[in-house]
């Protein structure tokens, strides 16, 4: 029987038609290709993430499909809804003494009349950060007055310049240029290559773009993947968003907050194209092992992002100025770009950061050049066209200003006021604890203390004038040190022993970091909800 069995299965593959063959081929193929991609994620993700993150998948489908019910729908959109106006009350200025300037004046407004009304406008706001009082974390990176003067000179006598047009404004091509070549020289690759952009965020896409479109003319991978330390920075995830890349995102340590080597090794695979370390890091300021990274992207032949956006100009200066620092620039052998903005710790006017290539070579693929079009030939650097002559002329005006001194000794003190506050609150203020070990400019502190909750904490300090950020995973706060800053160290301290005695004994539980972060844990769409809430906020930037 089994003889005959088989003999009539000889025969029938043997006689099967061409298209039956195909679809057994592509089923095959499709089933195969399935497989491998399931194996790849579980290696990437593991076994016990895949399984967590499919059962939060599945409640929030749960919660989901719970909400459509008219009763709870009503309720959310109800609370959505006084959050959203609550937004609106805090951020849109109104009243009587208000002006909405919605059309074109009939005619156009005197010098006088427009510097009064911009006056006007300041006042508008219910309330507002003074960011002059150095309360602020990051945010606004001042130079100083006379630097100011130096980049509002520029501006004036560069203002209708544009980049895109080297032959009418051939001094900004120079400054550029030269912008580009002393960050490189910083950054110990006076060889290399890179360009200018509009901050931090393009910076990183043009990196994640090129790095893509160099697998995809070397490697013929076409279904590209990126590594990233859980604690990169959020435009890793807008370029993976923008530009359709699987993106792996890979838990850091929770003791030294540098991402896990051996689990970045694991989720390499033939489609990877890059992996991405941060020296600092946005959330805590820590500094991932760069020359592990290195050592993993030069024996796989992938790239290498340093993201040095927030670290700028303080760590390339950390060794002369006396702090300990592990190596992180192009030194490192693996390290194929590196992010640098110059509109933070260089001081330069807001809209201008760097993108720097090992070589030549791997800059051509950041390039956009369409031969064809109808209109000309086209080619431009980086996403914009037309791009602001006058921000290239501040930046470089700035550079010139500060100089290698200049930043140096900016750093030191920066980086000093820093590591006292990390220093007074491991031994001042037992209830907190610093998150790593910190090397430059940002510290950031959770709560070891069961009755001390640190958005509390947050939410004390802003009640105190401080405008700090609030962190996830674990729940902290952090503080970017600058120069407004360096001078209120002491009253941090201070204000920080206060907000913690309020913390612990009278919590109010209705702060902005409490209410907006304890949503986003509070259940399996509390992140989508906290997604509706960010989404009318960016709605309320658009509200006249």
């Amino acid at each position: 029987m089994a003889t005959r069995a088989l003999e009539k299965t000889k025969k029938a593959l043997n006689f099967s038609s061409p298209v039956e063959s195909l679809k057994t081929i592509l089923f095959v193929y499709i089933v195969l290709t399935r497989a491998i991609k399931v194996e790849r994620h579980l290696r990437a993700r593991g076994f016990v993430t895949t399984v967590k993150d499919g059962w939060t998948w599945a409640m929030k489908q749960v919660l989901l499909l719970a909400i459509r019910l008219p009763s709870a729908r009503k309720k959310v959109d109800s609370e959505l809804g006084k959050a959203k106006l609550d937004l609106e009350s805090k951020m849109v200025p109104r009243g009587p003494n208000v002006t909405r300037h919605l059309a074109l004046p009939e005619s156009g407004q005197p010098y006088d009349w427009i510097l009064e009304e911009m006056a006007k406008m300041d006042a508008e706001a219910a309330s507002h950060t003074d960011w002059k009082q150095g309360k602020i974390s990051g945010a606004v990176y001042h130079g100083g007055d006379d630097l100011q003067k130096v980049i509002v000179a520029a501006f004036d006598r560069y203002t209708v310049s544009n980049p895109l047009h080297p032959d009418v404004f051939p001094a900004i091509r120079k400054m550029e240029a030269e912008i580009v070549a002393m960050c490189l020289r910083m950054y110990n690759n006076p060889n290399g290559a890179g360009a200018t952009t509009s901050g931090g965020t393009e910076s990183i896409l043009m990196s994640v773009k090129t790095h893509r479109d160099w697998a995809r003319a070397t490697k013929g991978i076409t279904e590209p993947e990126m590594i990233i330390p859980a604690s990169a920075h959020a435009a890793f995830d807008k370029a993976s968003a923008y530009f359709g890349i699987k993106l792996h995102s890979i838990p850091v340590h929770p003791t030294t907050r540098q991402v896990d080597l051996r689990r970045v090794a694991r989720a390499i695979n033939p489609n990877t194209i890059m992996l991405v370390g941060s020296a600092i890091n946005f959330p805590d300021g820590c500094q991932d092992d760069i020359v592990g990274l290195g050592k993993l992207a030069k024996k796989h032949g992938i790239g290498l992002h340093v993201d040095c956006c927030l670290g700028s100009f303080i760590m390339p200066f950390l060794e002369e100025a006396g702090f300990p620092v592990e190596p992180f620039d192009f030194r490192v052998e693996g390290v194929t770009a590196i992010s640098c903005d110059t509109h933070k710790y260089g001081f330069a006017p807001k809209g201008n950061s760097v993108i720097m290539y090992r070589d030549a070579e791997l800059r051509r693929h950041q390039y956009y050049v369409n031969p064809t079009w109808m209109g000309g030939v086209y080619a431009s650097p980086s996403v914009s066209g037309s791009r602001p002559g006058a921000l290239i002329a501040g930046t470089w005006a700035a550079m010139q200003y500060m100089g290698h001194e200049g930043y140096l000794e900016s750093c030191r003190s920066i980086v000093k006021a820093t590591k006292d506050i990390a220093t007074k609150i491991r031994t001042e203020i037992p209830e907190l604890f610093i998150l790593g070990n910190p090397p430059a400019s940002v510290v950031a502190f959770g709560s070891r203390h069961p009755e001390v909750k640190v958005l509390e904490v947050g939410d004390a300090m802003s009640r105190r004038g401080w405008h700090l950020n609030a962190l996830n995973d674990p729940a902290a706060v952090h503080i970017a040190v600058t120069r407004l800053s360096v001078p209120h160290v002491d009253e941090f301290i201070a204000d920080l022993k206060d907000a913690v005695r309020e913390a612990k004994l009278s919590p109010s539980g209705k702060g902005t970091m409490v209410a907006l972060y304890g949503l986003g844990e509070s259940s399996a769409i509390g992140p989508t909800m906290v997604g509706e809430l960010a989404t009318a906020f960016l709605d309320t930037l658009y509200k006249a």
